[in-house]
């Protein structure tokens, strides 16, 4: 499959890759990894306007988000920008109304509350219409199950659900969960990642490990 292809699915306008949408908008602040995609029942191509919410840009934040992601309808990025300043006595934003209100406080003397980048790995599954809150990271081969809200880091591979979102259980052991972020699978040539997609889609960690002894993958 062609990385740069918006559309990979002949005849299906509901899903699309992100990377390319990404290319054709002048967003500096969001990077996406290849073959990472979108579904939406109506219109996909809105990802960056509606699903990636309040990126006004003052926060200084970014949102990066991995290969081979799959990312499901209504699912919403919440970037840091959408809060309010919290250690007075109000949360009223004064000052984005201009005038008298702003020469009293300007916006850029506000205490906000300071955010890390949300940071999405590689191969994570994101359900129906889930929410990710800012300063998140969410690691390799997560699942994030539908309607849940992230507002705490995901371990890789482990699966999480509900409002906030908490782990449910591990995909793999200790031991196979860092044996898969040393494979690091995505990385591959993707000549290597079409020859072993039925063990990425049916087999195990060790199968996969023995894969990428064989084809001196395992040190890339």
């Amino acid at each position: 499959m062609n990385p740069e292809k918006l559309y990979p699915i002949e005849g299906f306008n509901n899903t699309l890759l992100l990377k390319p949408l990404l290319a054709q908008s002048d967003i500096d602040n969001i990077t996406v990894g290849d073959y990472t995609y979108y579904s939406d029942f109506e219109d996909p191509s809105k990802f960056f306007a509606e699903n990636v919410l309040y990126n006004f840009g003052f926060s200084g934040t970014s949102l990066h988000i991995g290969k081979f992601c799959a990312i499901a309808h209504g699912t919403k990025f919440i970037m840091a920008d959408a809060n309010h300043a919290t250690s007075g006595v109000t949360t009223f934003p004064f000052a984005v109304f201009g005038g008298k209100w702003a020469d009293s406080l300007p916006l850029g003397e506000y205490p906000f509350k300071q955010y890390k980048d949300i940071q999405v790995g590689n191969d994570v599954w994101f359900g129906n219409e889930t929410t990710v809150m800012p300063g998140v990271t969410i690691g390799n081969g997560a699942i994030i199950g539908s309607k849940a809200v992230v507002t705490k880091d995901v371990p890789a591979y482990a699966i999480v659900g509900g409002n906030p979102a908490k782990v449910i259980r591990l995909r793999y052991s200790a031991d196979e969960v860092a044996k898969l972020e040393q494979l690091a699978w995505w990385d591959w040539p993707i000549e290597h990642i079409e020859q072993a997609i039925p063990l990425l889609v049916k087999g195990g960690v060790a199968e996969l490990s023995d894969y990428a002894e064989q084809h001196n993958l395992a040190s890339l």
